[in-house]
């Protein structure tokens, strides 16, 4: 088991330049968006239109539908790309996907581009109106920023941190079902960090809440957006103090169990146990304190 960064996360690919100076660059925006290079989609409530290799439908400024565009970033061509937030087109030989269904098999251009339009639409659609006034607020810089018209007050995307671990003695980790979850359904515990508290901190304290386990030596590897609805989950090792016996919340969590690695092998092979999707980041620490791939998913 290393404890080096994670290689591989699917929604951690962007590979443009975001480009902030140009967001309030109006005559740069206004010239970009009657570039014929120019890329664009619709994304309509998280989804867009995918074509089967799969890829993003990338549609010229002229065959955009019309709607909020929000600039995502450029390439190293100078290409721009924008999404629209509009009703999807049809176009023959694609199909709508979301975020969750094709993240991990996009490529890291369009998974980053997806990751990112998926968040700004969920944030526009949530935060319509001024927290101190009520007044409907506007669209500005590029999809970036919303205004309010009574004081100019500007209103930026929200992220909500949130700390993923998996907890270890080495020999052992642990994995949880949650009380919502399918039967078996497991994986790593996570929750999000507390005002006023470090993410070690928020660690320790979310698996004590949730398992009665005592953690140290928390080990940081690696983060990813989770924009369902506006998570950064900031992904760890933690190792379990010895003599703990468990004991589950009973609300958040419904069961645990300590798995060594022929037991963890031995219950996905068998189908006992479904663990997250690839697009996860949880996958990518279970499969590092492997030390390898296993079968299945949800």
């Amino acid at each position: 088991m290393t404890e080096t960064t994670l290689d591989w996360l699917a929604l951690s690919r962007g590979a443009l330049d975001r480009v902030g100076e140009r967001r309030r660059d109006d005559a740069w925006l206004t010239e970009a968006w009657a570039d014929a290079r120019t890329r664009a989609f619709a994304i309509d409530h998280g989804k867009v239109l995918i074509r089967p290799d799969p890829a993003l439908v990338l549609l010229g400024p002229d065959q955009a539908p019309e709607g909020e565009r929000y600039l995502l970033g450029v390439d190293e061509d100078g290409v721009a790309y924008f999404a629209v937030a509009a009703p999807l087109p049809a176009i023959e030989g694609t199909e709508p996907a979301g975020l969750r269904g094709v993240g991990a098999l996009l490529s890291d251009r369009d998974a980053g581009l997806l990751t990112q339009a998926v968040a700004l639409q969920n944030w526009h659609e949530t935060h319509a109106y001024c927290p101190r006034h009520g007044a409907p607020t506007t669209p500005a810089s590029a999809g970036h920023t919303r205004v309010c018209p009574v004081d100019g007050a500007e209103q930026f995307p929200r992220t909500d941190p949130a700390v993923i671990m998996l907890v270890h003695d080495d020999e052992r980790m642990l994995l949880a079902s949650s009380a919502n979850w399918p039967m078996r359904r497991a994986s790593v515990l996570a929750g999000f960090v507390e005002v006023g508290e470090s993410l070690e901190q928020a660690v320790a304290r979310e698996v004590y809440e949730e398992v009665g386990i005592r953690v140290h030596d928390c080990r940081y590897l690696g983060s990813q957006p989770w924009p369902l609805p506006r998570s950064l989950m900031l992904g760890f090792f933690a190792r379990a103090e010895e003599g703990q016996e468990l004991r589950v919340d009973g609300e958040e969590i419904m069961s645990a169990r300590w798995y060594t690695r022929a037991e963890l092998l031995a219950a996905t092979e068998s189908g006992e146990l479904l663990l997250p999707g690839r697009i996860s980041i949880a996958r990518q620490l279970i499969e590092r304190w492997y030390g390898g791939e296993l079968p299945g998913d949800w």
